[in-house]
């Protein structure tokens, strides 16, 4: 397993150079919108250690009951993970196992590096379905959490829905990157 630090430097987003002008559209697009989301995930750890930290204040001075905290912290903490999925994926930040990668030709390192990306853009199109069916079902059935607070479920699925559709579609682009014979800049060397 590969942790980056001994690698080149990582792609910066941006640097995926697809050959194709619709799919160049495409990585732009995304590219603009994991910038948007990545921001907004910021603020939402900043709000959920706000939340937290209040929590343990308030029970320990105040002695007072805090269960909404936990549940919005968690709800904050799903909605940052999940949308900052794809963000992750266009520097290729997952974990992945690279012991070999080294050692492969260049040809046979593209191609698993496709294989990967299509195996992981089928599962994560699956994951993105059951994902949006789980939001259905929690709106049209006004699902909601066994607190006292309730919160609605459909708030963190919905949060899991999108974040999942957006890996989604940056998985793809990568894989159109490979059909349409993209590159991968080198300027941030």
């Amino acid at each position: 397993m590969s942790h980056g630090f001994e690698l080149e430097p990582s792609l910066a987003p941006g640097s995926l150079r697809p050959k194709n002008a619709a799919v160049s559209a495409l990585a732009t697009g995304l590219n603009l919108l994991n910038a948007l989301v990545l921001r907004l995930s910021m603020l939402a750890l900043v709000l959920a250690a706000s939340v937290l930290t209040w929590s343990v204040v308030t029970r320990y001075f105040l002695k007072s009951a805090t269960d909404w905290q936990d549940e919005v912290a968690v709800f904050l903490l799903v909605g940052a993970t999940f949308m900052t999925t794809a963000h992750v994926q266009s520097l290729r930040g997952h974990v992945g196992i690279e012991a070999f990668a080294n050692l492969l030709p260049p040809l046979v390192n593209r191609l698993r590096l496709f294989l990967v990306d299509i195996i992981s853009t089928l599962f994560c199109t699956f994951f993105s379905w059951k994902s949006w069916a789980l939001f259905h079902e929690a709106w049209s059935e006004g699902q909601t959490t066994s607190s006292s607070f309730a919160p609605p479920l459909w708030i963190p699925y919905s949060l899991m829905a999108v974040g999942m559709s957006i890996l989604t579609l940056q998985l793809l682009l990568q894989t159109l990157v490979h059909l349409t014979g993209g590159e991968v800049s080198k300027a941030n060397k």
